[in-house]
């Protein structure tokens, strides 16, 4: 079944709330995917430097990994740890050459997530004590994306929750299922990406980074996934300016947006928008079949 969230705020003076908009939109959608939860912060980013998310044991020392490898890479590598996730951040520059040092420095550690302004987090259990245990009614940003899941087609696990990111600041929320998945995961994994679970949507977000390491933008990526990808699906997605929702042509899972001069909100079911400044003047709509839908903050 699974429950999607997203909001994109037009309006800067909302960003400190983000979090808390956002914690209160999962925590109404419990019900629709109470065995694990996840979501996306697009925050304050600097430039010139790169956030990797990376995931370990309730426990560890987030600060001592990133001593570990700023002694191996020979710069420095900021921490910042949240319950079993971690924010290492590095100049974009040796972006590539951090991750090879996580490999041998701490291979216990599963990286989740990389981006200049991206952080991601998901975990097992009910999806408003996930929320509380990263602290995201505490987090600020411009626009951020999660998921409540109720696992049908593979394992429980932490790795198999949402979202997915298989690029640079850009992840994926899914609900539905891909019915020609695994030929679409042959064709990636010949073209070099790697999967670490059996789950269709992460092989949606693979080809969707796919399509745009080809050159297509994210829209038209989203425009081919019509084509290429079959079954039943909403995909919301996140990207470091942006915002984008689509339904495939059949559109039979459950999907409702509002809009108002401060922010634009997805949700599975309208309840989960109520809580949002505003609604009650917003423009709510259904978002149509085979329609691409994408927000973009302005340069």
């Amino acid at each position: 079944m699974c429950g999607i969230v997203g909001l994109f705020l037009k309006d800067s003076k909302l960003e400190p709330e983000l979090g808390r908009l956002m914690a209160e939109m999962l925590g109404v959608l419990c019900d629709r995917g109470p065995d694990s939860a996840g979501f996306a912060v697009f925050g304050p980013g600097s430039t010139g430097t790169v956030k990797l998310t990376v995931r370990g044991e309730e426990g560890t020392d987030f600060q001592e990994v990133a001593r570990r490898l700023s002694e191996t890479l020979g710069t420095g590598i900021s921490a910042i740890g949240r319950h079993t996730h971690g924010i290492l951040t590095v100049p974009a520059t040796r972006e590539a050459e951090l991750k090879a040092a996580l490999r041998t420095v701490a291979p216990e550690l599963a990286l989740v997530g990389a981006g200049k302004r991206m952080e991601l987090y998901k975990e097992v259990g009910r999806p408003d004590l996930v929320a509380g245990k990263f602290g995201l009614d505490r987090m600020t940003g411009t626009h951020g994306i999660g998921h409540t899941r109720m696992a049908t087609e593979s394992a429980v696990t932490t790795d198999g929750a949402h979202p997915f990111s298989t690029g640079l600041d850009q992840c994926l929320v899914h609900n539905g299922s891909l019915s020609n998945h695994n030929a679409v995961r042959r064709d990636l994994r010949r073209d070099g990406f790697d999967f670490a679970t059996d789950n269709d949507s992460e092989v949606a977000a693979g080809y969707l980074t796919a399509r745009m390491h080809k050159g297509a933008s994210l829209r038209q990526a989203l425009t081919d996934a019509l084509t290429d990808l079959d079954g039943f699906y909403t995909f919301v997605v996140g990207t470091e300016s942006g915002f984008g929702v689509l339904r495939d042509p059949i559109a039979c899972k459950p999907a409702v947006m509002a809009e108002t001069d401060r922010y634009v909100a997805f949700g599975s079911e309208y309840r989960a928008l109520v809580g949002l400044p505003g609604i009650e003047a917003a423009k709510i709509w259904e978002p149509e079949p085979a329609t691409v839908y994408f927000w973009e903050r302005p340069n």
